[in-house]
Protein backbone atom coordinates (compact mmCIF):
# COMPACT_ATOMS: atom_id res chain seq x y z
CA UNK A 1 0.00 0.00 0.00
CA UNK A 2 1.41 3.45 -1.00
CA UNK A 3 2.36 5.95 1.62
CA UNK A 4 0.25 9.18 1.54
CA UNK A 5 2.31 11.83 0.18
CA UNK A 6 4.47 13.93 2.82
CA UNK A 7 3.73 17.67 2.84
CA UNK A 8 5.79 19.85 4.41
CA UNK A 9 4.44 22.26 6.77
CA UNK A 10 5.52 26.02 6.06
CA UNK A 11 7.91 28.26 8.09
CA UNK A 12 5.63 29.93 10.52
CA UNK A 13 3.91 26.60 11.54
CA UNK A 14 7.61 24.82 12.30
CA UNK A 15 8.95 27.87 14.41
CA UNK A 16 5.40 27.93 16.25
CA UNK A 17 5.97 24.28 17.20
CA UNK A 18 9.47 24.94 17.89
CA UNK A 19 8.53 27.99 20.58
CA UNK A 20 5.78 25.80 21.97
CA UNK A 21 8.66 23.43 23.51
CA UNK A 22 11.60 25.79 23.81
CA UNK A 23 9.49 28.61 25.79
CA UNK A 24 9.16 26.18 28.50
CA UNK A 25 12.77 27.30 29.87
CA UNK A 26 11.10 30.52 30.69
CA UNK A 27 7.93 29.22 32.27
CA UNK A 28 8.65 26.17 34.25
CA UNK A 29 9.72 26.14 37.91
CA UNK A 30 13.25 27.10 37.57
CA UNK A 31 12.44 30.06 35.13
CA UNK A 32 13.25 32.39 37.74
CA UNK A 33 17.05 31.87 36.73
CA UNK A 34 16.47 32.61 33.30
CA UNK A 35 15.03 35.54 33.86
CA UNK A 36 17.74 36.99 36.59
CA UNK A 37 20.10 36.38 33.58
CA UNK A 38 17.85 38.56 31.70
CA UNK A 39 17.73 41.10 33.93
CA UNK A 40 21.77 41.18 34.54
CA UNK A 41 22.22 40.72 30.37
CA UNK A 42 19.87 43.71 29.99
CA UNK A 43 21.91 46.09 33.29
CA UNK A 44 25.34 45.45 31.78
CA UNK A 45 23.94 46.44 28.39
CA UNK A 46 22.72 49.81 29.81
CA UNK A 47 25.77 50.03 31.54
CA UNK A 48 28.25 49.57 28.22
CA UNK A 49 25.89 52.02 26.62
CA UNK A 50 26.93 54.62 29.09
CA UNK A 51 30.27 53.66 29.01
CA UNK A 52 30.31 54.11 24.85
CA UNK A 53 28.70 57.28 25.29
CA UNK A 54 30.86 58.83 27.51
CA UNK A 55 33.58 57.26 24.72
CA UNK A 56 31.85 59.59 22.29
CA UNK A 57 32.45 62.77 24.21
CA UNK A 58 36.02 62.09 25.19
CA UNK A 59 36.51 61.27 21.38
CA UNK A 60 35.45 65.40 20.83
CA UNK A 61 37.51 66.45 23.84
CA UNK A 62 40.42 64.83 23.14
CA UNK A 63 40.72 65.32 19.24
CA UNK A 64 39.74 69.42 20.22
CA UNK A 65 42.68 69.17 21.95
CA UNK A 66 44.92 67.95 19.46
CA UNK A 67 43.33 70.87 16.89
CA UNK A 68 44.17 73.11 20.09
CA UNK A 69 47.85 71.52 20.27
CA UNK A 70 47.34 71.50 23.93
CA UNK A 71 49.23 69.61 25.62
CA UNK A 72 48.19 69.30 29.40
CA UNK A 73 44.66 69.18 28.05
CA UNK A 74 45.78 65.96 25.98
CA UNK A 75 47.39 64.46 29.32
CA UNK A 76 43.79 64.97 31.26
CA UNK A 77 41.90 63.49 28.41
CA UNK A 78 44.36 60.32 28.75
CA UNK A 79 43.93 59.86 32.33
CA UNK A 80 40.67 60.06 31.71
CA UNK A 81 40.22 57.60 29.10
CA UNK A 82 41.88 55.24 31.67
CA UNK A 83 38.25 54.30 33.75
CA UNK A 84 36.46 53.93 30.33
CA UNK A 85 38.46 51.86 29.32
CA UNK A 86 38.39 50.31 32.33
CA UNK A 87 34.39 50.05 32.64
CA UNK A 88 34.05 48.61 29.21
CA UNK A 89 36.50 45.66 29.51
CA UNK A 90 35.01 44.83 32.96
CA UNK A 91 31.18 44.87 31.29
CA UNK A 92 32.09 43.07 27.82
CA UNK A 93 33.85 40.52 30.34
CA UNK A 94 30.46 39.98 32.55
CA UNK A 95 28.00 40.33 29.60
CA UNK A 96 30.15 37.52 27.88
CA UNK A 97 29.78 35.28 31.19
CA UNK A 98 26.10 36.32 31.69
CA UNK A 99 25.48 35.22 27.93
CA UNK A 100 26.78 31.95 27.62
CA UNK A 101 25.69 30.76 30.81
CA UNK A 102 22.27 31.65 29.81
CA UNK A 103 22.78 29.81 26.32
CA UNK A 104 24.47 26.88 28.44
CA UNK A 105 21.31 26.69 31.12
CA UNK A 106 18.51 26.72 28.04
CA UNK A 107 20.51 24.29 25.54
CA UNK A 108 20.48 21.61 28.37
CA UNK A 109 16.77 22.39 29.00
CA UNK A 110 16.06 21.92 25.59
CA UNK A 111 18.24 19.20 24.93
CA UNK A 112 17.11 16.88 27.75
CA UNK A 113 13.36 17.73 26.88
CA UNK A 114 14.07 16.35 23.41
CA UNK A 115 15.83 13.33 24.54
CA UNK A 116 13.14 12.28 26.71
CA UNK A 117 10.25 13.11 24.21
CA UNK A 118 12.16 10.47 21.49
CA UNK A 119 12.86 8.36 24.17
CA UNK A 120 10.02 8.24 26.31
CA UNK A 121 6.94 5.61 25.06
CA UNK A 122 9.22 3.94 22.68
CA UNK A 123 9.24 6.94 20.13
CA UNK A 124 12.50 6.11 18.91
CA UNK A 125 11.76 3.05 17.26
CA UNK A 126 8.33 4.09 16.19
CA UNK A 127 9.27 7.30 14.62
CA UNK A 128 10.43 4.96 11.29
CA UNK A 129 6.51 4.47 10.26
CA UNK A 130 5.52 8.00 10.74
CA UNK A 131 6.07 9.78 7.51
CA UNK A 132 7.94 13.27 7.51
CA UNK A 133 11.22 15.48 7.78
CA UNK A 134 12.94 13.75 10.97
CA UNK A 135 16.50 11.96 9.67
CA UNK A 136 19.08 11.71 12.16
CA UNK A 137 17.24 12.50 15.24
CA UNK A 138 20.33 12.14 17.48
CA UNK A 139 22.18 15.37 15.03
CA UNK A 140 19.14 17.27 15.26
CA UNK A 141 19.49 16.87 18.84
CA UNK A 142 22.91 17.37 19.75
CA UNK A 143 23.59 20.04 17.08
CA UNK A 144 20.28 22.11 15.98
CA UNK A 145 18.95 22.09 19.17
CA UNK A 146 22.27 23.86 20.23
CA UNK A 147 22.37 26.81 17.02
CA UNK A 148 18.53 27.00 18.15
CA UNK A 149 19.06 28.52 21.35
CA UNK A 150 22.36 29.81 21.24
CA UNK A 151 21.52 32.15 18.52
CA UNK A 152 18.06 33.51 19.82
CA UNK A 153 20.21 34.78 22.79
CA UNK A 154 22.85 36.58 20.27
CA UNK A 155 20.37 38.15 18.02
CA UNK A 156 17.91 38.98 21.20
CA UNK A 157 20.29 41.06 22.64
CA UNK A 158 21.74 42.49 19.90
CA UNK A 159 18.51 43.74 18.61
CA UNK A 160 18.07 45.47 22.04
CA UNK A 161 21.34 47.12 22.39
CA UNK A 162 20.62 48.43 18.70
CA UNK A 163 17.37 50.07 19.68
CA UNK A 164 19.12 51.50 22.59
CA UNK A 165 21.77 52.57 20.76
CA UNK A 166 19.67 54.72 17.99
CA UNK A 167 17.96 56.03 21.00
CA UNK A 168 20.78 57.31 22.94
CA UNK A 169 23.15 58.37 19.59
CA UNK A 170 20.52 59.76 17.23
CA UNK A 171 20.76 62.78 19.58
CA UNK A 172 24.49 63.02 19.49
CA UNK A 173 23.79 63.55 15.86
CA UNK A 174 20.95 65.63 15.58
CA UNK A 175 22.57 68.20 17.87
CA UNK A 176 26.37 67.83 16.87
CA UNK A 177 25.57 68.29 13.31
CA UNK A 178 22.49 70.72 13.48
CA UNK A 179 21.24 71.48 10.30
CA UNK A 180 23.15 72.37 6.40
CA UNK A 181 22.53 75.10 4.19
CA UNK A 182 22.52 73.81 0.49
CA UNK A 183 22.59 76.19 -2.19
CA UNK A 184 20.68 75.30 -5.63
CA UNK A 185 20.51 77.69 -8.59
CA UNK A 186 20.78 80.54 -5.73
CA UNK A 187 18.33 79.45 -3.81
CA UNK A 188 19.19 78.32 -0.53
CA UNK A 189 17.90 75.14 1.42
CA UNK A 190 18.18 74.14 5.03
CA UNK A 191 18.44 70.72 5.96
CA UNK A 192 17.62 70.36 9.56
CA UNK A 193 19.46 66.91 11.01
CA UNK A 194 20.82 66.02 7.87
CA UNK A 195 23.23 63.31 9.67
CA UNK A 196 20.16 62.10 10.87
CA UNK A 197 18.30 61.86 7.05
CA UNK A 198 21.44 60.50 5.33
CA UNK A 199 22.00 57.86 7.90
CA UNK A 200 18.32 56.23 7.86
CA UNK A 201 18.20 56.21 4.33
CA UNK A 202 21.73 54.99 3.87
CA UNK A 203 20.41 52.05 6.37
CA UNK A 204 17.50 51.34 4.33
CA UNK A 205 19.45 51.30 1.14
CA UNK A 206 21.53 48.57 3.18
CA UNK A 207 18.86 46.28 4.23
CA UNK A 208 16.82 46.47 1.00
CA UNK A 209 20.16 45.69 -0.97
CA UNK A 210 20.47 42.61 1.39
CA UNK A 211 17.13 41.17 1.78
CA UNK A 212 16.97 41.36 -2.64
CA UNK A 213 20.43 39.40 -3.01
CA UNK A 214 20.32 36.78 0.26
CA UNK A 215 16.02 36.11 0.16
CA UNK A 216 17.53 32.62 -0.17
CA UNK A 217 19.84 32.03 2.44
CA UNK A 218 17.94 30.19 4.80
CA UNK A 219 16.71 27.65 2.49
CA UNK A 220 19.97 27.27 1.13
CA UNK A 221 21.19 26.50 5.15
CA UNK A 222 18.74 24.67 6.22
CA UNK A 223 19.39 21.97 2.62
CA UNK A 224 23.00 22.17 3.70
CA UNK A 225 22.25 20.94 7.62
CA UNK A 226 20.14 17.74 5.73
CA UNK A 227 23.04 17.34 3.61
CA UNK A 228 25.66 16.86 6.08
CA UNK A 229 23.23 14.94 8.73
CA UNK A 230 22.59 12.50 5.82
CA UNK A 231 26.17 12.27 5.42
CA UNK A 232 26.62 11.74 8.97
CA UNK A 233 24.00 8.89 9.66
CA UNK A 234 25.36 6.74 6.40
CA UNK A 235 28.77 6.93 7.99
CA UNK A 236 27.20 5.63 11.02
CA UNK A 237 25.85 2.75 9.15
CA UNK A 238 28.90 2.13 7.55
CA UNK A 239 30.67 1.88 10.89
CA UNK A 240 28.33 -0.69 12.50
CA UNK A 241 28.49 -2.61 9.47
CA UNK A 242 32.14 -3.33 9.65
CA UNK A 243 30.88 -3.94 13.62
CA UNK A 244 28.32 -6.75 12.29
CA UNK A 245 25.66 -4.53 13.29
CA UNK A 246 24.37 -3.68 10.65
CA UNK A 247 22.74 -5.45 7.13
CA UNK A 248 24.94 -7.48 5.21
CA UNK A 249 24.33 -5.91 1.87
CA UNK A 250 25.28 -2.08 3.23
CA UNK A 251 29.21 -3.09 3.30
CA UNK A 252 28.60 -3.96 -0.91
CA UNK A 253 27.29 -0.71 -1.52
CA UNK A 254 28.76 1.55 1.00
CA UNK A 255 31.63 3.35 -0.82
CA UNK A 256 29.30 3.92 -3.32
CA UNK A 257 25.90 5.43 -1.19
CA UNK A 258 28.49 7.41 1.11
CA UNK A 259 30.42 9.14 -1.97
CA UNK A 260 27.02 10.24 -3.75
CA UNK A 261 26.34 11.57 0.11
CA UNK A 262 29.50 13.33 -0.28
CA UNK A 263 28.85 14.41 -3.68
CA UNK A 264 25.31 16.10 -2.71
CA UNK A 265 27.38 17.63 0.40
CA UNK A 266 29.67 19.33 -1.43
CA UNK A 267 26.88 20.58 -4.13
CA UNK A 268 25.00 22.46 -1.66
CA UNK A 269 28.25 23.75 -0.11
CA UNK A 270 28.70 25.79 -3.58
CA UNK A 271 25.70 27.18 -3.44
CA UNK A 272 25.69 28.06 0.22
CA UNK A 273 29.42 29.58 -0.33
CA UNK A 274 27.91 31.67 -3.45
CA UNK A 275 25.30 32.93 -1.21
CA UNK A 276 27.76 34.17 1.31
CA UNK A 277 29.66 35.89 -0.99
CA UNK A 278 26.96 38.03 -2.61
CA UNK A 279 25.79 38.53 1.71
CA UNK A 280 29.89 39.46 2.34
CA UNK A 281 29.42 41.96 -0.73
CA UNK A 282 26.99 44.08 1.03
CA UNK A 283 28.06 43.92 4.82
CA UNK A 284 32.24 44.35 3.68
CA UNK A 285 31.32 47.01 1.85
CA UNK A 286 29.65 48.55 4.41
CA UNK A 287 32.01 48.45 6.80
CA UNK A 288 34.69 50.16 4.94
CA UNK A 289 32.30 52.64 3.22
CA UNK A 290 30.59 54.05 6.10
CA UNK A 291 32.83 55.49 8.17
CA UNK A 292 34.21 57.46 5.11
CA UNK A 293 30.70 58.56 4.10
CA UNK A 294 30.36 60.01 7.85
CA UNK A 295 33.81 61.82 7.77
CA UNK A 296 32.53 63.51 4.25
CA UNK A 297 29.20 64.68 5.30
CA UNK A 298 30.93 66.22 8.10
CA UNK A 299 33.76 68.33 5.85
CA UNK A 300 31.24 70.97 4.49
CA UNK A 301 30.24 72.22 7.85
CA UNK A 302 34.18 71.78 9.09
CA UNK A 303 35.94 73.41 5.93
CA UNK A 304 33.35 76.45 6.60
CA UNK A 305 34.71 76.84 10.70
CA UNK A 306 30.86 75.94 11.75
CA UNK A 307 32.36 72.46 13.46
CA UNK A 308 35.71 71.50 15.26
CA UNK A 309 37.66 68.61 14.69
CA UNK A 310 36.56 67.09 17.51
CA UNK A 311 33.20 67.51 16.19
CA UNK A 312 33.63 65.97 13.42
CA UNK A 313 35.17 63.02 14.77
CA UNK A 314 32.70 62.45 17.34
CA UNK A 315 29.72 62.78 14.44
CA UNK A 316 32.10 60.56 12.48
CA UNK A 317 32.09 57.91 15.20
CA UNK A 318 28.06 58.77 15.77
CA UNK A 319 27.15 58.03 12.35
CA UNK A 320 29.25 54.58 12.06
CA UNK A 321 27.58 53.62 15.81
CA UNK A 322 23.75 54.24 14.63
CA UNK A 323 24.08 52.97 11.09
CA UNK A 324 25.80 49.98 12.64
CA UNK A 325 22.61 49.84 14.60
CA UNK A 326 20.50 50.40 12.11
CA UNK A 327 22.09 47.79 9.91
CA UNK A 328 21.25 44.92 12.62
CA UNK A 329 19.01 42.94 10.02
CA UNK A 330 22.28 43.18 7.40
CA UNK A 331 24.54 42.47 9.32
CA UNK A 332 22.96 39.48 11.63
CA UNK A 333 20.56 38.18 8.37
CA UNK A 334 23.37 35.09 8.18
CA UNK A 335 22.42 34.27 11.77
CA UNK A 336 19.11 35.01 11.52
CA UNK A 337 18.82 32.33 8.71
CA UNK A 338 20.72 29.91 10.53
CA UNK A 339 18.69 30.06 13.17
CA UNK A 340 15.36 29.72 11.27
CA UNK A 341 16.95 26.54 9.81
CA UNK A 342 18.09 24.71 12.68
CA UNK A 343 14.66 25.69 13.99
CA UNK A 344 12.60 24.31 11.61
CA UNK A 345 15.07 21.18 11.70
CA UNK A 346 13.87 21.32 15.69
CA UNK A 347 10.33 21.22 15.15
CA UNK A 348 10.36 19.08 12.23
CA UNK A 349 11.58 16.12 14.49
CA UNK A 350 9.41 17.25 17.29
CA UNK A 351 6.15 17.05 14.91
CA UNK A 352 7.16 13.88 14.01
CA UNK A 353 7.13 12.58 17.35
CA UNK A 354 3.60 14.18 18.01
CA UNK A 355 2.77 12.14 14.62
CA UNK A 356 4.01 9.42 16.66
CA UNK A 357 1.67 9.46 19.49
CA UNK A 358 -1.63 10.23 17.34
CA UNK A 359 -0.51 7.36 15.87
CA UNK A 360 -1.19 4.75 18.28
CA UNK A 361 0.21 3.20 21.28
CA UNK A 362 3.07 0.87 20.88
CA UNK A 363 1.72 -2.44 20.70
CA UNK A 364 -0.49 -1.49 17.67
CA UNK A 365 3.15 -0.79 15.63
CA UNK A 366 4.94 -3.60 17.47
CA UNK A 367 1.93 -6.19 16.44
CA UNK A 368 2.13 -4.96 13.05
CA UNK A 369 5.82 -5.53 12.34
CA UNK A 370 5.28 -9.15 13.87
CA UNK A 371 2.37 -9.55 11.33
CA UNK A 372 4.32 -8.87 8.49
CA UNK A 373 6.99 -11.11 9.40
CA UNK A 374 9.62 -9.00 11.11
CA UNK A 375 12.16 -10.59 13.02
CA UNK A 376 14.10 -6.83 13.36
CA UNK A 377 15.03 -5.60 16.45
CA UNK A 378 13.99 -1.86 17.39
CA UNK A 379 16.53 0.49 16.67
CA UNK A 380 18.35 2.52 18.85
CA UNK A 381 19.79 5.73 18.16
CA UNK A 382 21.88 6.40 14.79
CA UNK A 383 21.21 3.35 14.01
CA UNK A 384 19.17 1.86 10.99
CA UNK A 385 18.21 -1.18 9.60
CA UNK A 386 19.35 -2.15 5.84
CA UNK A 387 14.96 -1.18 4.89
CA UNK A 388 15.85 2.68 6.48
CA UNK A 389 18.98 2.64 4.67
CA UNK A 390 19.21 6.47 3.73
CA UNK A 391 19.99 7.56 -0.15
CA UNK A 392 21.10 11.02 -1.66
CA UNK A 393 19.16 12.66 -3.27
CA UNK A 394 19.96 15.82 -5.53
CA UNK A 395 19.57 19.03 -3.63
CA UNK A 396 16.41 20.75 -4.47
CA UNK A 397 17.73 24.16 -4.31
CA UNK A 398 19.27 25.99 -7.64
CA UNK A 399 21.89 29.09 -6.78
CA UNK A 400 20.24 32.07 -7.26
Amino acid sequence: MLKPAYLAPDERHLLARFWRSASGFWRGPQAWRAWLLAVLLVATMLLQLVTQYGLNFWNRDFFNAIGRKDGAELVAQALRFIPLAAASLSLTVLSVWARMTMQRTWRAWLSNHLYDYWLDNDRYTRLRFVIGDHEAPEFRIAEDARLATDLPVDLALGLLNSLLTVITFIGVLWSVGDSLAIQIDGVSLIVPGYLVIAVIAYSLLLSATTILIASHLTRVMQENKRAEAELRTIGTHLRESGEGLAQPDLRKSGRHTIGAALKAVIAIWRIYCWQLMRLTLVTYTSLLVTPVIGLLLCLPKYLAGTMTLGEVVQAAAAFVVVQSAFNWFTENYAKLAEWASSANRVASLLLALDAVDASGPASDHDSSGAAHGSNEPPRIAGQTSGADQPTTSSSPVSRR
